[in-house]
């Protein structure tokens, strides 16, 4: 059994937690780790350097395109990065997963 790791940008860690925290409760997702970060990237014709906060989230692979639709509605960003990492953990973690998060249909 695997899960997957969503890697999702955010212009502050209130925004990050508030779109974590919205998918945790509608159980789009398990769990959510934010980090800040610094960012340089190519935006509207120049090199910008920003602070900003990461959210790995975790959730079931059934989920992905659920849950990327839900994040790009909610996202305030006009491109957000929302990245998809398959991965594997002990048994009883990945159960704990997929008992944590309600498949969307």
């Amino acid at each position: 059994m695997a899960f997957i790791m969503v890697y999702i940008t955010h212009a502050s860690e209130e925004a990050a937690k508030a779109l974590t925290d919205e998918l945790i409760e509608s159980r789009y997702i398990a769990c959510a780790n934010i980090f800040p970060i610094k960012s340089a990237y190519w935006w509207q014709g120049a090199v910008q350097n920003e602070k900003e906060y990461v959210s790995i989230v975790k959730t079931v692979p059934e989920q992905w395109i659920a849950l990327k639709n839900k994040v790009s509605v909610l996202h305030p960003y006009e491109v957000p990065c929302i990245m998809k990492f398959e991965v594997e953990a002990n048994e009883s973690y990945e159960q704990w997963i997929r008992e944590s998060v309600k498949v969307q249909t």
